[in-house]
């Protein structure tokens, strides 16, 4: 297989009422146990950098890794930026072969949003590289992403008028999921996610599900979710490993030991959440 941009992906998602799992890797352990674990359950499944991911190794170095495991799985595998908070660092993914881009605008007004998002979905289209954005703001603290504490939830009428107006292939919606760890079991506004998949057709994003209690991201699946990310659970499971081997090989020199027990508890983690999203047994990659 090669890389393949999410389109497809999330429309299939989207007719037969299951999600796509949407991963952020850290490293190559990471990338390598994502794929893992797709090709072990027979899922598509996407993998994503955030700014202060390519900050630390640069788009290139993650785009080398995701694409070498690509070529090598037997599933469909997309790579895609996550919240990209600028129109230049959303065309350098583009021109470095990324084949999903977000454009996070949720910051800015709503006019200055539609903007920015519009401006990245004419650039990104005539690649055939779909586009993501957000509306509304979720919430929380992570890495160099701040959401606010008081982050306003996505208005149903808003998201009719931003997807016409903008284009965009898929968007992120504000429910009351937050970044980072969670203090206690979020509640989600399922309602309110329901009210917007009634008014707009494309593709819905739920960012901020490390900690969602999974029957509550499988109630939000079933309300029109077809794309859930995970991050910061991930980067929880690869430094367990990681920390388990070393406190019982304290002497231990070579990365690659510690390093595999961290990819295993990755693996593990999302073949989990593969389950949960129901992409398992999915995958169509020959059709794509």
């Amino acid at each position: 297989m090669t890389l393949v941009t999410t389109k497809k992906l999330l429309l299939d998602a989207q007719k037969n009422k299951y999600a796509i799992g949407a991963f952020n890797v850290e490293n190559m352990e990471m990338v390598q146990a994502v794929v893992m674990a797709a090709e072990e359950l027979q899922s598509p499944v996407i993998l994503q950098t955030t700014p202060s991911t390519v900050k630390y190794a640069d788009l290139d170095y993650f785009y080398a890794n995701v694409k070498t495991a690509a070529d090598k799985a037997k599933v469909s595998v997309a790579l895609h930026l996550d919240h990209g908070n600028s129109f230049e660092l959303a065309m350098r993914a583009l021109r470095v072969g990324y084949t999903s881009i977000m454009i996070d605008g949720s910051h800015e007004s709503f006019e200055d949003n539609i903007k920015l998002t519009q401006s990245v979905v004419e650039a990104c289209h005539p690649s055939g590289v779909c586009v993501e954005a957000e509306l509304g703001k979720v919430g929380g603290k992570e890495d160099d992403l701040d959401g606010g504490d008081n982050n306003p939830y996505t208005d149903p009428m808003q998201a009719v008028e931003f997807v016409e107006r903008t284009g965009v292939d898929s968007l992120a919606v504000a429910i009351g999921t937050a970044h980072g760890v969670y203090k206690g079991i979020p509640k989600l506004d399922l309602e309110r996610l329901a009210q917007i998949k009634e008014v707009v057709s494309i593709p819905l994003v739920l960012h901020g599900t490390s900690g969602v209690p999974d029957d509550v991201v499988q109630q939000c699946i079933q309300k029109g979710i077809c794309k859930v990310n995970y991050a910061t659970d991930l980067r929880i499971a690869f430094s367990k490993g990681v920390k388990e081997f070393l406190n019982k090989n304290p002497e231990a020199i070579d990365p690659k030991k510690y390093n595999a027990q961290g990819r295993e508890e990755v693996k593990k983690y999302v073949m989990n959440k593969i389950k949960v999203c129901g992409s398992h047994g999915k995958d169509k990659s020959t059709l794509l």
